[in-house]
This record gives structure tokens, C-alpha cells and sequence, in this order.
């Protein structure tokens, strides 16, 4: 049985607290590993190696830092393939799904490589008779990130990218259920020049969460994850002093206008609603068609791509996607798909009982959707987090604006449609932090932010871009005069600036 351990200070370090997790291959059902799970002593020990690698870090130069961050990416790039098999036979995504995973963590590297521009500060000069006045953006020192399963690649590199090359040093505790990715990345980074210490890996479950939480080293907390838990990271970091931002669940809405290509719609949707099985925060599990012609078009052209939907192995080249991250969440969506039932929604597609010959013990579940899907109904105000489709129709776009805006979770939401002063309106007015416009998932580039409304989202600060820096670093303002001649008078007088 192959252990995968924690890395701690440049070095792999074998798991003390006597706990493991089993890590399984989606395709087979079986356990090709265990992870350690550390316990607040193994944590602390990765604390203390980021205390001691953090002052000669936050000192070097910030064109240096960069310099690390492009050895970085280019070994990322070298490695791919690499990296993405070993993405995808522990998280179960396809292996296209996979490199694009690293491929968008990595455009935060390449912004993270301009540190040197991002990190600059302000200055005025003459603001009062011989007074400037300038600041300066400076590391907080260690500093945390909590990632889910669904993304092992891109998350850690949103966090620690933005957050090394700011000077910070970092503590990853990824998932236990596919942590091969976040250990490799951080060997990388050593062989890229980062310094021993600077990126440290440390696994486990709630122990780890709550030692990171409570540790009184740690300045910052990076989070995503469930809402629930999301909150729980908010509430008890922020109560021990800590900045925390907290990217919680989702449950994002496509609005299909009558004037909409619906052909371009259904490849949209079949792409946004089945990729990576629906396992992204991003993805588009409901779809609001306005207007009862508009829904049965959809619907004709919809029903039958996604019964020719491929689900295969992770490693097939041409499977659309594969199965789940576990068995106990392939009988959650489950669950889901027969509460939509019972509520009294309209099941057109039911893929449960589908099996995948020669992987019949493998974690796969078939696409499903789901028409007449009412808002009062818990199978649509829950995230399901699996390829299942909601229908909910609406009848204006009054009514579709209502949807997303009203429901607990906002992080993304689209549109779909010709008109301009539509698609304008729409955006101006749904309450929901990222919008997209005949865009199916609306994940900002690198150099934007990443971060959704109400429970989809806990804290101020979104994810990478400049407000990525800004969480990662705090102000120093510098007023300053340099006296010539006779210094005057002791004045007692609060300085003014006439």
C-alpha cells in the first residue's frame, strides 16, 4: 500500500499521528492508497518551518520571487501529462478535464509573476511643505490555504501562487481524498528555487482544519469548500484574528431568452451541466427557459445530446466524463435524484442505474435531468454537486432574474440571448457575484477575481487578481520630511497638511 505522506520543510515527512485516510480510484473502486492525517503537533511543526523560511523569504527581492514563480511554471508545463494522470485516477475527472484544471491554476502563476508591478505601493509627493507620503504593501507571514477535492491542482495554485509571490510563506492542507497533486506541485516548486519551508503540504481532516484555525502563527486562512463548512472557517478564523476568505457552495442558473441560439445553448449547457461529472462550483446544474416555446425547443434539442452523453474511464480519450470522487457522494446524488422524484419534478433522464462494463465497482453514475422543477423544492435550493440538470421555467425574465436572486447561494449565473439592453439589464440586476453572458461558466481570468454573493461566499476578499494581493499583505503608510536648516520650534500642534 502505497502512503502518502506530509512535506514539511523541503522534505517528505512520514505521518506520527497514527490516522489515515484511504484514497480510492474512482474508476475501480479501489484503494491505491492512504494519506496521513496530522495532528496539531505535525501541523505546528509546519508552522514553525514557515516562521523560520519567512523572514530571509519576505526580504528577497520581488523580481526574484517572480523569477521562482517562472521556474515554477515552467515545470508545471514539463510535467503535465504527469500531473494530470495522477489528477485523474484519484479525482476521476477525464484527463482533458484534468489539464485543464492545472492549466487555469497556472494562468495565476503567470499573474502571479508580476509581482514586482502588483506589489508596488503609492506615492504623493509634496503633500504638505516638504512632506511625502508613500506606502507599501508587505507580507502578513504565514499564512494558510483549505482545498476542496474537485479542483487539487487549480485551487492550491490560486492560493499559494498569489500568496508566495507576495513574500508570505504558506500551509497547504488539501484534500485527503486526491492529495498526490498538491504534494507534486510543492516538489516542483523546490526544484523551481523556493526556498525549504516557504510551501509546506500538511494533510488531514478536521483535526488539521481546526489546528490551522486556532494556530495563533498563522495571519491569514484561504478557504473552498461547502457553505456549511465554509462558515464554520469563517467564524472560528475570524474569532482568533485571522483574514479569512471562505468560498462556500454553489447553485448557478442559465437563463435562456426566446431569442437565444438554442443550438448553441444545448452545447453550452451539456458541457457546463455533465463536465467533470458536475462536480465544479462553476458548473450550471439549473436551466430557466423563458416562456413555454423556449422550454420545449430547449428540451427538443437537448434531450437527445445528453442521452448520447459518453461517461467512461478517466483515462478513455473519449469519454465526455467520468465517475464520481467516491461512493458515498455517487448516494448522495442519488439521494437528490429521488428527492426531485418525490417532490414531484419531472425525471426525463435517470442515470442511476447506470454501470460501466468491466468497472461495475467503479464510482460512475449516468447523466440525469430533470424538467417542471419548482423553487419551493429542496432537491433545487440544495447543491447537488453531480451531472443532474433542473429544468425551472419561467414565464418572464422578471421572473428569471427572481431565481438566482433569491436563492441561498450565488456565486455564478448566466444568460443566454441577442439582445444587448437584455443582457445589460440582467447583469446589472441579478444578485449573484459572477455573471456570465452567452458564457456557460463564468470563471474570471487570472488577472480578475473569483468570488460569489450570500452563502457562496464568507469574508471580503475574492480569490486571486488584485484582490488576491490585497488579502495576501497589508498597507504601510510612510509621511515623511526631512528637515533643512533650523528644525524650528517643538511644535504641539497635530500636523496638517496647509
Amino acid at each position: 500500500m502505497r502512503d502518502i505522506t506530509h512535506f514539511i520543510s523541503g522534505k517528505f515527512v512520514t505521518g506520527t499521528s497514527g490516522r489515515y485516510s484511504d484514497v480510492f480510484n474512482p474508476n475501480t473502486g479501489e484503494v491505491q492508497a492512504r494519506v496521513a492525517l496530522a495532528s496539531p503537533e505535525e501541523l505546528d511543526a509546519a508552522v514553525q518551518s514557515a516562521l523560520k523560511a519567512f523572514p530571509a523569504w519576505a526580504a528577497t527581492n520581488p523580481q526574484r520571487r517572480a523569477r521562482v514563480m517562472f521556474n515554477f511554471k515552467a515545470l508545471v508545463e514539463k510535467h503535465m501529462d504527469e500531473l494530470a494522470e495522477m489528477l485523474s485516477l484519484e479525482h476521476g475527472k477525464v484527463l482533458a478535464d484534468a489539464k485543464g484544471d492545472i492549466q487555469r491554476g497556472l494562468e495565476v502563476i503567470e499573474f502571479a509573476c508580476g509581482i514586482p508591478h502588483l506589489q508596488k505601493g503609492e506615492f504623493t509627493e509634496g503633500a504638505g511643505p516638504g512632506i511625502d507620503v508613500f506606502s507599501m504593501r508587505q507580507p502578513l507571514g504565514v499564512v494558510a490555504g483549505i482545498t476542496p477535492f474537485n479542483f487539487p491542482a487549480m485551487i492550491p495554485m490560486w492560493m499559494f501562487g498569489v500568496a508566495i509571490a507576495c513574500g508570505n510563506t504558506f500551509i497547504l492542507k488539501p484534500s485527503e481524498r486526491d492529495p498526490s497533486v498538491p504534494v507534486r506541485l510543492a516538489e516542483l516548486f523546490l526544484e523551481a528555487g523556493g526556498p525549504e519551508g516557504v510551501l509546506n503540504v500538511v494533510h488531514g481532516d478536521k483535526v488539521a482544519v481546526d489546528a490551522i484555525l486556532d494556530h495563533p502563527e498563522i495571519k491569514a486562512v484561504s478557504f473552498v469548500g461547502s457553505s456549511d463548512i465554509a462558515n464554520y472557517v469563517y467564524q472560528r478564523g475570524a474569532a482568533n484574528g485571522k483574514r479569512v476568505q471562505a468560498m462556500g457552495g454553489a447553485k448557478n442558473h442559465g437563463i435562456v431568452m426566446p431569442d437565444a441560439d438554442l443550438d448553441q445553448v444545448v452545447r453550452d449547457l451539456v458541457g457546463a451541466a455533465y463536465g467533470s461529472a458536475g462536480e465544479r462550483c462553476m458548473a450550471l446544474p439549473v436551466v430557466v427557459p423563458v416562456g413555454a416555446k423556449t422550454a420545449d425547443g430547449l428540451l427538443e434539442r437537448l434531450l437527445p445530446e445528453v442521452q448520447k452523453l459518453k461517461v467512461g474511464t478517466s483515462t478513455d480519450p473519449e469519454a465526455q466524463y467520468g465517475p464520481v470522487v467516491t461512493a458515498a457522494h455517487r448516494e448522495r446524488i442519488k439521494f437528490y435524484i429521488q428527492m426531485g422524484v418525490d417532490e414531484g419534478a419531472k425525471l426525463l433522464i435517470d442515470g442511476r442505474d447506470f454501470q460501466l462494463q468491466g468497472y461495475e465497482k467503479g464510482f460512475f453514475i449516468g447523466p440525469s435531468l430533470f424538467d417542471h422543477v419548482k423553487p419551493t423544492m429542496k432537491s433545487y435550493q440544495d447543491e447537488i454537486f453531480g451531472p443532474v440538470l433542473q429544468m425551472v421555467r419561467a414565464e418572464t425574465l422578471e421572473e428569471a432574474i427572481e431565481l438566482p436572486s433569491k436563492h441561498q447561494y450565488g456565486n455564478g449565473v448566466a444568460i443566454f440571448t441577442r439582445n444587448g439592453n437584455t443582457a445589460r439589464e440582467f447583469a446589472q440586476r441579478v444578485n449573484v457575484g459572477m455573471v456570465g453572458i452567452n458564457v456557460p461558466i463564468p470563471v474570471p481570468v487570472a488577472y480578475h477575481t473569483f468570488g460569489g454573493w450570500k452563502r457562496s461566499a464568507f469574508g471580503d476578499t475574492n480569490q486571486h487578481g488584485m484582490e488576491g494581493v490585497r488579502f495576501f499583505t497589508k498597507i504601510k503608510t510612510v509621511t515623511q520630511r526631512w528637515p533643512v536648516g533650523d528644525v524650528g520650534d517643538q511644535s504641539f500642534v497635530i500636523p496638517t497638511m496647509r
